[in-house]
């Protein structure tokens, strides 16, 4: 064994043959894999929104910098991510990720009232508002008490509408997120927006931190003309 050792550090052929050829392999193997794992890190100058297929990609306007986009763990699951991307010239950056919740039965294509499913899609963000005063919102932001969540409900729901940003789906842009006016009709259900987190699944919105609230609140920016790309990540790359 130590003559082994010994011939091993004298002769370089002596060494790729005690190696079996092999540590070259290993390394190129251990190289590629970081290349992969920077490549999936990458947070600035993104070509496109990360995981978002060609079908919804699409419907993300050409003058939208800012989208948020809600990555939904599966299509009955109610846990999901929310990142907020901004787009600088030709690139895409993420801004801020937070843990979030969606629909408590997921997602579908074909959202109807109370089915507790979030619809998958790509909505504008035209207004928000909520129970609390204004916290620096650059949105159109309506406070009132109207938007308060009902007091019988269970005490850790009582502040889910503190703040809240309107998803235009079903909806009239420019009214305050409580507005009921629904233009496809009351049964493909409405009032779906962006709101505070109670720990677990919501009837049909994405819920979120408060830090991440008043985050997007004094972030979106009406001359950006954001919108959400949320949806199940099976759906979202498809």
């Amino acid at each position: 064994m130590v003559a082994s050792a010994a011939a091993c550090g004298v002769l370089l052929t002596t060494l790729t043959s005690c190696g079996d050829g092999q540590e070259p392999k290993k390394a190129d193997a251990r190289s590629a894999d970081a290349r992969k794992d920077r490549a999936e890190e990458r947070t600035t100058g993104l070509d496109r929104i990360p995981d978002v297929g060609d079908r919804l990609h699409s419907r993300i306007p050409d003058d939208s910098r800012q989208v948020v986009a809600v990555y939904g763990a599966g299509k009955n699951s109610a846990d999901s991510t929310v990142v907020l991307y901004t787009r600088t010239g030709s690139t895409w950056d993420k801004a801020a990720g937070w843990k979030a919740h969606n629909g408590r039965k997921g997602w579908t294509t074909d959202h109807h009232e109370d089915d507790k499913r979030s619809p998958v899609g790509v909505f504008t963000l035209t207004d928000a508002g909520g129970a609390r005063p204004d916290p620096g919102a650059l949105l159109p932001y309506t406070e009132s008490a109207a938007i308060q969540a009902p007091r019988y409900w269970a005490k850790p729901y009582w502040h889910d509408f503190d703040y809240v940003i309107a998803i235009d789906y079903n909806r009239v842009k420019g009214t305050a997120p409580n507005d009921p006016t629904r233009p496809q009709g009351q049964s493909k259900g409405g009032s779906i927006w962006l709101h505070m987190d109670h720990g677990s699944g919501t009837s049909a919105c994405v819920s979120l931190p408060k830090a991440a609230m008043v985050k997007l609140l004094r972030t979106l920016d009406p001359k950006q003309n954001p919108v959400v790309v949320m949806g199940d990540r099976a759906d979202l790359r498809a």
